[in-house]
This record gives C-alpha cells, structure tokens and sequence, in this order.
C-alpha cells in the first residue's frame, strides 16, 4: 500500500497538480510537505490524494475496507525556517517512532527516495513471499 500511495502521489505531481517537497508514509498517518498552485486548495489536493489513493486501492489491490479517516491536518508554512523545521520533522518521523535507525534507511520516505537519486539508483518494489512489498535499490 506505501508503495501504491507514494506511485499516486507521483502520478499528482507528474500531471502538475502540486509539488511535493518531502513526505512519509507511515503504517497508520502520511505526512506531506507540498506546494499548492493558487486554483488549487489544499481541500481538493486531499481530496485527489486520498481519493486516487482509495480508487487504486480497492481496483489494484481488492482492498475492500476503509483507507482513510476522515479530514486532514494542516499547516501553513511562513518562511524559511518554517519549511526546513517541517522537512526536518517528516524525515525524522520513522526513526521518532523506531521504524528506522536513519531516516534515509525507511523505504516509505522522500528521505530515502534522495538517497538513492544520489546514489544514481531508481527504487523498484520487490514483492515477498508473504505477500508484502518492500522497495529496493
């Protein structure tokens, strides 16, 4: 599901509906740092994300069940030192939560994407024997 909510969120951005600076998916919350162009609020940027999330879910997966709460959270990013703190913040969450010892090393993360765009590799998901999927260099 990380996997197929990071491919949406890519699909979004390719089509220029946003820009999406950082974010992670984490096993029960997303974080998202983006930019919005000014015909798009941030109400109807949730409502594609979560909306094309839930469509491929259930079409690709056969996910029958509930994907999202309803609402979201935001905050309004004032400058600078606004931007870096909240990058910070989202790239740290997996490792807060114990999911990683580094940011770069959870697969589900904008942090770990960079790293490997330096590194000169393309992420590709490996699906395993149990059925779940994890992204590999």
């Amino acid at each position: 599901m990380a996997n197929l909510f990071i491919d949406t969120l890519r699909t979004y951005v390719r089509a220029g509906k946003f820009t999406v600076h950082d974010f992670v998916v984490m096993p029960n919350h997303v974080h998202l740092l983006m930019t919005l162009p000014g015909n798009l609020s941030i109400e109807k940027a949730m409502q594609l994300i979560k909306g094309g999330f839930s469509y491929r879910v259930r079409r690709e997966l056969s996910f029958s069940g509930e994907v999202w709460q309803r609402g979201f959270s935001d905050v309004r990013i004032t400058d600078e030192e606004s931007f870096r703190k909240h990058r910070d913040y989202i790239d740290r969450n997996p490792v807060r939560t114990g999911l990683a010892s580094a940011s770069d090393e959870y697969p589900y993360g904008s942090a770990y994407l960079k790293k490997l765009k330096k590194a000169g590799a393309k992420a590709r998901p490996q699906s395993l024997a149990d059925g779940t999927t994890e992204v590999v260099p």
